[in-house]
C-alpha cells in the first residue's frame, strides 16, 4: 500500500527540522556534558574501597554530588532567563571538566566530595538552559521529539562513561578515570560556545505569548496541572534514583562480581536511553504527556521490586534495560508538559526549580537507601521502594484527572 504523499512529506520536514537545526548539536553537548556527572555511581564500588565507606557513607558520596547539582539548576536556571542560556551551557559544560580535574587529584575523602560539590554546582547550567532553546527551535507538535532526541546525547554519556571508566579505573584507579574524561569534555565547552554562537542569536521573549499551534491555560490553571504533575515526575524519578545510586554494590555484594563488571551492567540502564527518549517523545507528542509519565511511574514500582528475584545474567540485564526504559521514557514527556505550560521568558527558572526539586529528592534519598540497605537489607529496602513508588503515582493520578495535554 502506497504511503499517502501527505504523510511522505510531513515525516521529511520533520527529520529535515532535527538534522538540519539546533538539536544534533544540543545532542553533542548533552553527551559532553555527563561524560564526568556519569561517573559518580560506576565508580562508587572502587571509592568504597579505596577510602573503605560503608553502605551510608557511599550513599552520601552519591549525594554530595546530586545535592549540589540540583542546588546549581536553581540560580542558574534564573541567570539564563537574565544574562542568556549560552553562556550558562558553557559554564555547565566546562565547570564539571573543571570539578572532574580537582576531584581526580583528591587524595583524601573529604577533598573528594568538596570537589564533587564543586563539580555539581558549576554543571547547574545546563539542562534549564539547553531544553528552551531546544523547544524554541522546533513546532510545538514535535517538542517532546526534539527533547526524546536531545537526550540521547545524556543517556550515551551514561552508557559509554561507565565503559570507559571501568577500563580506565582498572588501570590507573578511579581518579585516572576523572582526569582522562575531563580533557575532552573541556575542549568541547570551547568548542561548542563558538558554534552555538554562529547558529543562534539571542530571541525576543515575550511573557505569555501563545504559540502556534498551542492553547496555553491561564495562569492559576498552569499551576493546578503544573504542581500534581511536578510531584509526580519529580518524586517516583527521585526514588527510582536512589536505587539506581546502589545497583552497582548490589551487584557486586549480592552476586559477588567485581566493581569493573558491576560498573558496565549499570551501563545497560543507560543504553535504554538510545532509543527509549526517543520514543518517550515521540509517545508524548502523540498519545499526552501526562498519560505517558502515569503509566511509567506505575509501572516502575513493580520493576524495582522485581530486583529482588531476578536471577544474574540475563535476567537482571533486561530487568535493568526496561527499568532504564521507563527512566527515559518520562524525561522528554515531563520536559515538554512543563515548557507547555510556562510563559516562555520563565521557562529556564522554572525548569531550573524542576531539575533542583528532582536532584535534591534524589540527593537526600541516596543517604536514606544506604542506611535502609544496612539496617534491613536489599530486599526489603527495594520493596519499600517500589510500594513507594505506586503509591505516589496512584495518589498523583487521582489530582491529574481530566488534565489535558
Amino acid at each position: 500500500m502506497d504511503i499517502p504523499r501527505k504523510d511522505t512529506a510531513i515525516f521529511t520536514t520533520r527529520v529535515r527540522t532535527f538534522f538540519s537545526g539546533l538539536v544534533p548539536l544540543f545532542v553533542l553537548a548533552h553527551f559532553a556534558h555527563h561524560l564526568l556527572t556519569a561517573l559518580p555511581v560506576p565508580m562508587l564500588p572502587f571509592i568504597r574501597d579505596d577510602f573503605g565507606l560503608s553502605y551510608t557513607q557511599a550513599g552520601l558520596v552519591v549525594s554530595a554530588f546530586s545535592l549540589a547539582y540540583g542546588f546549581g539548576q536553581l540560580p542558574a536556571g534564573w541567570l539564563a532567563d537574565r544574562i542568556g542560556a549560552r553562556i550558562l551551557i558553557t559554564v555547565g559544560i566546562c565547570g564539571v571538566a573543571l570539578g572532574g580535574v580537582l576531584v581526580g587529584l583528591s587524595q583524601t575523602f573529604v577533598m573528594m566530595v568538596v570537589f564533587l560539590v564543586l563539580m555539581g554546582i558549576a554543571g547547574g547550567g545546563y539542562h534549564p538552559s539547553a531544553s528552551p532553546l531546544i523547544s524554541a527551535s522546533v513546532k510545538p507538535e514535535n517538542r517532546g521529539s526534539a527533547l526524546g532526541f536531545h537526550l540521547v546525547g545524556g543517556s550515551g554519556s551514561f552508557f559509554l562513561a561507565p565503559l570507559i571508566a571501568a577500563g580506565i579505573a582498572s588501570a590507573w584507579g578511579w581518579r585516572g578515570s576523572f582526569l582522562g574524561l575531563a580533557i575532552p569534555t573541556a575542549i568541547f565547552g570551547v568548542v561548542f560556545f563558538v558554534l552555538l554562537g554562529r547558529r543562534i542569536r539571542a530571541p525576543v521573549l515575550q511573557d505569555d505569548v501563545v504559540e502556534e499551534g498551542s492553547e496555553q491555560p491561564a495562569l492559576p490553571n498552569r499551576w493546578r496541572r503544573l504542581v500534581p504533575f511536578m510531584a509526580l515526575t519529580v518524586l517516583t524519578q527521585a526514588i527510582v534514583f536512589s536505587i539506581v545510586a546502589f545497583i552497582p554494590l548490589f551487584i557486586v555484594d549480592q552476586h559477588g562480581v567485581s566493581e569493573g563488571a558491576a560498573a558496565t551492567y549499570l551501563a545497560i540502564i543507560y543504553s535504554a536511553g538510545l532509543w527509549a527518549s526517543p520514543l518517550g517523545g515521540y509517545l508524548s507528542d502523540r498519545l499526552g504527556k501526562v498519560r505517558v509519565v502515569l503509566v511509567v511511574s506505575l509501572v516502575s514500582g513493580p520493576l524495582i521490586y522485581l530486583m529482588n528475584l531476578a536471577s544474574f545474567g540475563v535476567g537482571l540485564g533486561a530487568l535493568l534495560l526496561v527499568i532504564g526504559a521507563t527512566m527515559y521514557v518520562r524525561m522528554p514527556a515531563s520536559e515538554s508538559f512543563i515548557i507547555a505550560n510556562t510563559p516562555e521568558r520563565r521557562r529556564s527558572t522554572i525548569l531550573g526549580v524542576y531539575y533542583f526539586v528532582g536532584m535534591e529528592a534524589g540527593g537526600i534519598l541516596a543517604p536514606v537507601m544506604g542506611y535502609l540497605i544496612e539496617r534491613f537489607g536489599f530486599h526489603t529496602s527495594f520493596t519499600a521502594a517500589g510500594a513507594a513508588i505506586v503509591t505516589v503515582s496512584v495518589v498523583c493520578s487521582f489530582f491529574l484527572r481530566g488534565t489535558r495535554d
